[in-house]
């Protein structure tokens, strides 16, 4: 299959691939003494087209992916995830499973059309389907009960996301709602 004909198969995920760059993000999350910290970052994001996935009669295709943000003015990342991006056209599922190399899994889900410019995804601590996994210690000091993210490709060629991480620290009542926020142009 050439790359075209793959592109066809990923739904609303083929506006992603490529490699996708921007310096307007925002980091909200918690500082050392577990306060909010924003931090302005850049990030780099690459979407490598791939598929056939086959689950006996489940047809995937997606995209791998890799993303790097830095703190705007350091050399040194301060954020990496490895992962991919799915695509169920019978389901009309999208899926991002990825690992962050701080111990965390996640296998986030929603519902779109095979056109849509934008979606939302989503995962629960303790889905057996849309879930979360952690280390001991970040699941003690740091549990991630819900993981929400909202994608808009825009027809400038930009790619806008909004994600929630939804923490439990201990001796809080509320969720610390550590956010990330960009807008990304298309490098190639």
């Amino acid at each position: 299959m050439n790359d075209d004909e793959l592109l066809t198969r990923l739904g609303p995920l083929a506006g992603l691939a490529g490699t996708w760059e921007g310096d307007k993000g925002v980091d909200r999350a918690p500082d050392p003494a577990r306060a909010e910290l924003a931090t302005p970052y850049r990030e780099r994001m690459v979407f490598e087209p791939m598929g056939p996935v086959d689950n006996h009669e489940q047809s995937l295709y997606g995209l791998r992916y890799a993303t790097t943000a830095f703190r705007i003015g350091e050399q040194d990342a301060f954020h990496e995830e490895l992962g991919y991006w799915l695509w169920d056209a019978d389901a009309k599922h999208v899926m991002r499973c990825f690992l962050v190399p701080r111990g965390v899994t996640v296998l986030a889900g929603g519902e779109a059309e095979p056109d849509a410019r934008s979606f939302s995804i989503g995962a629960q601590l303790g889905s057996a389907t849309w879930g979360i996994c952690s280390n001991p210690f970040l699941d003690r000091e740091f549990r991630t009960e819900r993981y929400d993210l909202h994608v808009t490709l825009g027809d400038d060629a930009s790619l806008h996301y909004r994600e929630d991480t939804q923490l439990r620290l201990p001796g809080r009542d509320a969720l610390f709602h550590h956010t990330d926020e960009n807008t990304l142009a298309r490098t190639s």
